[in-house]
């Protein structure tokens, strides 16, 4: 089965460092190419900043950042359909836990709001570090729990997408199909699409949610 996508949709996968952000994009803009539907793979530009710069920005330039994040965004969905690698939600969650900076929030929440669906990729994967990213395995919870509250409290739906390799792919696949033809537990609206668990938000629920959605595979 195929997620029904309409032209300038945005897939925006979220994450702390090594929880499998960039591979899971990938794969997701590989299959549905394969599909037949036109899709855009938007990097994170905060890696394509700190590999030319050769070093993590400063305070004053988080906002310079998130804001080419959400430009590339726009403008790769003027073409089809977009899976980001990364959004300026990020940015202003890593402004507010390193420079005690919570400016950037108001900005990435409003376009957060206009991008069809979230995915959040869960903290099941071993720690890699990259030599890039500012933090460290003791900072993956945190960061994770800093994206969860700002999504909460603008009232953005996300899934929590679970699994290695494959079952990591499926999870996702199969909440964008769930979400996209109004199936099961969740809704379509007019600001983008509802995830509504029965009972709570806590990881054993989402284990428990992953494993009905791998059951589900198409």
């Amino acid at each position: 089965m195929t997620p029904v996508l309409v032209r300038g949709c945005v897939i925006a996968v979220l994450g702390a460092e090594s929880t499998g952000k960039t591979e899971l994009a990938a794969a997701l803009a590989a299959r549905l190419n394969q599909r037949g539907i036109a899709t855009t793979l938007v990097a994170e530009y905060l890696r394509e900043w700190c590999e030319r710069e050769g070093r993590t920005p400063q305070p004053s330039e988080q906002s310079a950042i998130a804001d080419e994040q959400t430009r590339r965004i726009a403008e790769a969905a003027t073409r089809g359909v977009v899976v980001a690698d990364t959004t300026a939600v990020m940015t202003a969650v890593y402004s507010d836990m390193l420079f005690d900076d919570d400016a950037l929030y108001a900005a990435a929440i409003a376009a957060q709001r206009g991008y069809a669906f979230t995915l959040l990729t869960a903290l099941d994967l071993p720690w890699v570090a990259d030599g890039m990213q500012r933090d460290g395995p003791h900072v993956r919870e945190p960061v994770d729990a800093m994206v969860r509250a700002a999504l909460g409290r603008a009232s953005v739906s996300y899934a929590v997408v679970h699994g290695r390799g494959s079952e990591r792919l499926a999870s996702a696949w199969n909440a964008l199909n769930l979400a996209s033809q109004s199936e099961g537990r969740e809704s379509r609206t007019s600001g983008g699409w509802r995830w509504s668990c029965d009972k709570c938000s806590d990881p054993v629920c989402e284990h428990s949610l992953f494993t009905d959605l791998l059951a589900k595979k198409t």
